[in-house]
């Protein structure tokens, strides 16, 4: 039986669930069991005078036989603090609390980490190929993302049709700030002073507005949906939140670190346009994913977001990199030069985003969004979309900014891309010998892609990379229709063999024919010798 994203949708907003297998728990009673990979939650009552969120320090350390992790707690307001641990193996976890406060420190427990239920794949890592990502249990994750900056921030009803949209969407990557970047129903992040914009205290948070934050982060989880949440972000310098100082920083990185990281959908995204935020330096930028990775113990993935010039992604910390730049994906050969220099996955998360404004940040047909997708697939990267349409009136009340509904025409086709995806090789595809002019994906000796782009040919004459002899041999082909959504099985078997020094040819087929329109695309999987 398979469990659709709008079947879960439906089933959440009816019972009022908002938790990514939420388990239920009560101060100093928490759950006795809760599945590897889910999210196990201790909340105990400690001092509410002073400055809690700086002056008590509290973590519990997890012990499972010869594993041991410590995780840091946090303050949820009027004299709570939690502790947030997503086992990642199955059997009895120890627990022993530690703090400079008596009440919080030298409190033990236990609970059992069982089998993970269905669905539950665990967070996604970097795959061992070092380009692609899967889950922790192995299964692959092919991103489609987009991006809904403040989504997060708005309305209950706004964010309820955000969640209905995403339940119909192909998404499964959301791209969201903490710090909100244009009219938003939540807007302070910390306990305000005063009514000017910036009065507000950085050492004291707001945990009403975290708890409001968290909870989305629970909703994306619950269809399937990874929170890639944006640290800081240029677009507001009149409040002033990206601009701390670093000790200010530090305690904001670690907060959020302590709240948010036990949630398996979580990645972190350091910053938005990174290099737009003038207060602080790369060594600035440097020094917080050392905060970050040391406040991490479940060490999500990491990446930083530019506009005009390229943060070094090879730094250890960084998993993988997050990219703007809509000319990498004008074909697929600069896309793969990129993972090439990054020597990671590479997403391409701003590309231009479809819409019809008059800003050249935001006109892009849906045409062109989907021949950026698979360009992106075709140099064995990933891709983000976004949508800015002019009807909303306003580009911050778009998708881009708000979220809401999809106006575009992008989305289904992305869904069929995502199909096609599921559909290829295991963790990813990526270019065969691109530095040679070849415009062609896959994985030597099984399956090929060739796409085609805004090009309309009448045939294409077989001709595919290699140099060894083992990848002649028997296939299928398909030729696939990426903006009408259809495939067409090619009759016959196409015999590879031996064509030159460099290539396979099939000369017994010699070319497939095509329909001479645009975004046409052929795969090629090879036939199993039994078959």
């Amino acid at each position: 039986m398979t469990i659709s994203r709008r079947a879960v949708f439906a089933n959440a907003m009816a019972l009022g669930v908002s938790g990514l297998a939420r388990p239920a728990f009560s101060r100093m009673h928490p759950p006795r069991e809760v599945e590897r990979w889910g999210l196990f939650e201790i909340a105990l009552d400690g001092p509410g005078s002073g400055n809690p969120f700086r002056e008590t320090r509290l973590s519990i350390l997890f012990e499972n036989g010869g594993q041991a992790i410590e995780v840091p707690g946090f303050y949820d307001g009027d004299g709570v603090y939690r502790v947030r641990f997503s086992p990642p193996e199955t059997g009895k976890w120890g627990w022993t609390s530690q703090s400079n406060a008596n009440a919080l420190s030298g409190l033990i427990g236990e609970f059992a980490a069982t089998e993970p239920q269905r669905g539950n794949h665990g967070p996604v890592r970097v795959s061992n190929d070092g380009f692609h990502f899967v889950h922790a249990d192995g299964t692959p994750f092919r991103q489609i993302g987009t991006t809904c900056y403040s989504w997060a921030l708005q309305s209950e009803e706004k964010c309820r049709q955000t969640l209905a949209t995403l339940a119909e969407a192909p998404f499964n990557k959301m791209r969201m700030l903490v710090f909100p970047n244009v009219a938003s129903a939540a807007t302070d992040p910390f306990l305000r002073t005063g009514s000017g914009p910036k009065d507000w205290d950085p050492a004291r948070f707001n945990p009403a507005y975290f708890r409001r934050f968290e909870d989305r982060i629970r909703r994306l989880g619950d269809l399937g949906i990874e929170a890639d949440v944006i640290l800081y972000q240029p677009y507001d310098p009149s409040r002033g939140y990206s601009d701390m100082s670093r000790e200010d920083d530090e305690a904001y990185v670690r907060y959020v670190a302590a709240r948010f990281g036990a949630f398996r959908n979580v990645w972190w995204s350091m910053a938005n346009e990174f290099d737009l935020i003038k207060t602080k330096s790369d060594e600035d930028w440097d020094h917080l994913f050392g905060i970050l990775v040391d406040a991490d113990p479940h060490d999500r993935l990491r990446s930083i977001h530019n506009i005009r010039r390229y943060y070094d992604h090879r730094k250890p910390w960084i998993t993988h990199a997050s990219i703007q730049n809509g000319a990498a994906v004008d074909d697929s050969i600069r896309a793969e030069l990129h993972r090439a220099f990054a020597e990671k996955p590479v997403i391409f998360d701003e590309v231009v985003y479809e819409g019809d404004i008059d800003k050249r940040w935001g006109n892009l047909s849906a045409e062109k969004m989907v021949e950026r997708f698979w360009h992106g697939l075709m140099g064995g990267t990933y891709v983000g979309h976004s949508e800015t349409y002019a009807s909303s009136g306003n580009p911050d009340h778009s998708w881009l900014g708000q979220g809401g509904t999809l106006q575009g025409d992008s989305a289904p086709r992305l869904a069929f891309l995502k199909r096609i995806m599921e559909e290829g090789p295991a963790p990813g595809i990526d270019a065969i010998q691109p530095w040679w002019g070849y415009h062609v994906a896959g994985r030597k000796g099984n399956y090929y892609l060739v796409y085609f782009g805004e090009t309309s040919p009448a045939k294409w004459t077989i001709a595919l990379p290699a140099r060894e002899d083992s990848d002649a041999g028997s296939y299928k082909a398909d030729i696939i229709d990426s903006w009408n959504m259809t495939v067409t099985e090619v009759e016959g078997v196409i015999e590879l063999s031996r064509g030159n020094e460099y290539e396979l040819h099939a000369p017994k087929t010699g070319s497939i024919a095509l329909p001479q329109r645009p975004y046409m695309a052929v795969r090629l999987r090879r036939i199993a010798d039994s078959d």
